[in-house]
């Protein structure tokens, strides 16, 4: 990881950058008054990773993980800002870059404010004690008797002094360890509502993500990549040299890069490369694949990734069998920002900077590029327009690396949308046969058996989430397809399809045992409790399923609208969500859905909303229309033209409801998105007796 950097120099070059102005984040018009309006007028002393404070009483909080949409840039900074006692308005938030002062600066699997929760209450704590104790040695007082608020501090006998007054003397203090931390009663800003912090920016355009990052004296640079499992044979670069701006071109790790004046002129001259590829593989094609996993499904002995009781003993001796079989297809990321990054390599040093969610391996991948210490690469870390975990991956970083380290510039590498969304890293094919044994009227066995292309040597049957635990005679089962198609984390990985299956499943084996659908999951629940080594927790869960049940008025009748329902434990939150359509013709229409969640201690409740809302909408969505055929190993769809997404009038209106807890924070960028496909389908089941087995829905 790169070495501690000086924060205040940091926010110099920042506000310098964006025309040495601060601005503070959601202040009202008095407070932008009492802001310093330039960089000169700023005085800010450093207490910790997280927190520079000034005389006037402003605070600067730097954010430490990437920020990609999910909202952590403001959700940290509450948390701090809530155990400092600060107040909102007096706060500017601060992108940090990569550093050893943090822990877990990624931006993957829901976990940046789970992790770090207690860390940035920490942080606050510790430093609201060291101006406490400032002021209580300046009154000759206990610090007992002293308390802070908004700011301000006080004392018994009514004495009041503000952080700013005691600036300095707290500044020298040692830091204290085991710092008070708030009861969640007590909280004033977690909880509540609060504005984007980059909402201003974002809505003028302004500067923020790795497409606007420029340098002086930067190429720009473009790469040719060879379809799935093929190589390089030779290529004419001739015409490409003659696009005006292409400065270089040369090949390397079986790509070719073309290097230039501006974005235009590289994109031209790589379409203009005549490249001749050898060992095109026909084995790469999305109907061989097919084969094979259908194959896998037929085997009698898969490996086995998680078995309770005895589940041939159930299957023999049940009075009826279900059994079902989903599949999924292959899935670009196709982030709204293209892939793009920024490496500049010297002899000595190499910067980094760029949209990534994974600074420090980055930074370490890097550096054994080039046989460096982690030290000497620093990463500094831009807003991405979407990661959905392809900026989990740090290929776009090593080959802008390289391109600069050959061209002896530095590089700001860009992506046409075509280039990542044929031959990118995508969501693994997948295909679940799902068997249920049932006796006198109850489930006494379940079976899931897998089937995934290139799982990149992880199981993708989550072999322990619900019905685990729940029915006693449990098997899962799993086996990949090898396969040249690189695949990658995508958002909910696992359980996008997995929640798909199970629970839509679950709802056909309620049809099947004449149950009410959330009946059913609330029995099962209820058999899952006091199990051992089950990672969700029941009673958590059927709490969830309550309150979307209350909400959506479950089974009431209304003229023209037909009911789908799923619950889902995935990224250690909860979620149920009650689907409601209407059929237009023959086409079923997503019209409302009611989200219930349990994810602990909810930070920003705008950013949580928002958060569900875009999962749901991004599940149903891909499930209507994602797809990624392949064929001799070339995506057939490289752009929106060919690749559609869900329109405005696909949308549905989303009503998000959160169970009141203390527990400690969960994430949110995920666990929206599994149930939000099955409760579509199976209110589609409802309506129309047709039961969705394959995604996607609709063919376009």
């Amino acid at each position: 990881m790169s070495k501690s950097i000086n924060r205040r120099n940091f926010l110099k070059l920042s506000l310098l950058a964006s025309g040495g102005l601060l601005i503070g984040v959601g202040c009202t018009s008095e407070a932008e008054s009492k802001m310093p309006t330039s960089i000169e007028d700023l005085d800010f002393q450093h207490f910790n990773a997280f927190i520079e404070m000034a005389k006037t009483g402003h605070v600067i909080i730097y954010s430490p993980n990437p920020e990609i949409g999910q909202g952590v840039k403001t959700a940290m900074p509450m948390i701090v800002a809530e155990e400092l006692d600060v107040a909102w308005e007096n706060v500017t938030v601060k992108q940090a870059p990569l550093s050893k002062d943090f822990n877990r600066q990624v931006a993957g699997g829901s976990q940046s404010i789970r992790q770090t929760f207690p860390t940035l209450r920490n942080a606050g704590a510790s430093v609201k004690m060291m101006l406490l104790t400032a002021a209580a040695q300046q009154w000759k007082v206990d610090v007992s008797t002293c308390k802070a608020e908004q700011g301000v501090i006080t004392n018994a006998n009514g004495d009041k002094l503000k952080y700013g007054e005691v600036l300095e003397a707290a500044v020298k203090l040692p830091v204290p360890e085991n710092a008070p931390l708030k009861d969640a009663k007590d909280f004033k800003l977690i909880g509540t509502a609060v504005k984007n912090v980059d909402i201003k920016p974002i809505l003028k355009g302004q500067p923020l993500y790795g497409v606007d990052y420029r340098e002086e004296g930067m190429k720009y640079a473009a790469i040719a990549r060879p379809p799935f499992g093929a190589t390089l044979k030779s290529f004419d670069d001739t015409e490409a040299k003659k696009v005006q701006g292409v400065e270089q071109i040369f090949s390397f790790d079986n790509k070719i890069a073309v290097v230039g004046k501006n974005t235009w002129a590289v994109f031209q001259g790589k379409s203009k490369l005549d490249i001749q590829w050898d060992n095109l593989q026909s084995s790469q094609d999305t109907d061989v694949f097919d084969k094979k996993m259908d194959a896998i499904l037929k085997k009698s002995k898969l490996d086995v990734r998680s078995k309770t009781g005895n589940y041939a003993s159930a299957r023999a001796k049940a009075d009826q069998l279900l059994e079902r079989t989903y599949e999924a297809p292959f899935l670009p990321h196709n982030t709204m920002e293209p892939m793009n990054f920024f490496a500049d390599v010297t002899g000595e040093k190499i910067r980094l900077v760029g949209p990534t969610q994974v600074p420090e391996s980055s930074a370490k991948t890097v550096a054994k590029m080039f046989n460096k210490e982690v030290e000497d690469v620093s990463v500094d870390m831009t807003r991405m327009g979407g990661g959905f975990g392809r900026r989990l991956s740090t290929d776009f970083v090593e080959d802008t690396a390289m391109v600069s380290s050959l061209a002896k510039a530095p590089i700001k590498l860009m992506y046409q949308r075509e280039d990542d969304m044929s031959v990118g890293q995508y969501r693994p094919k997948v295909k679940y046969k799902v068997e249920a044994a049932i006796k006198n009227g109850k489930v006494t066995g379940y079976h899931i058996k897998e089937a995934i292309v290139n799982n990149r040597g992880m199981s993708w049957v989550l072999p322990k989430y619900f019905p685990f635990g729940a029915i006693e005679n449990y098997k899962a089962e799993s086996e990949s397809v090898d396969a040249d198609v690189t695949t990658l984390w995508w958002r909910a990985p696992i359980t996008n399809f997995l929640g798909f299956a199970t629970e839509c499943f679950m709802d056909d084996l309620a049809l099947t045992l004449k149950k009410d659908p959330i009946d059913l999951r609330m029995e099962l629940l209820e058999q899952a409790k006091g199990k051992d080594k089950i990672p969700y927790d029941p009673e958590r869960m059927q709490n969830t399923i309550q309150l979307v049940k209350e909400k959506s008025n479950w089974g009431k009748p209304k003229p023209g609208i037909s009911q789908g329902f799923s619950c889902y434990y995935s990224h250690n939150s909860y979620v149920a969500e009650v689907c409601e359509i209407e059929m237009k013709g023959d086409k079923p229409v997503a019209k409302k859905v009611y989200a219930a969640v349990d994810c602990g201690i909810v930070i920003n409740t705008s950013g949580a909303k928002n958060q569900i809302e875009g999962a749901i909408i991004d599940g149903i969505g891909h499930a209507m229309y994602g797809d990624m055929a392949i064929k001799n190993g070339v995506a057939q769809s490289q752009n929106f033209d060919t690749y559609k997404l869900i329109r405005m009038m696909d949308t549905p209106i989303v009503e998000t409801f959160f169970v009141d807890s203390n527990e400690a924070p969960t994430g949110l960028g995920e666990p929206g998105m599994p149930p939000s496909s099955p409760a579509f389908a199976n209110a589609v089941k409802k309506a129309t007796g047709k039961r969705w087995l394959k995604q996607p829905f609709f063919d376009s």
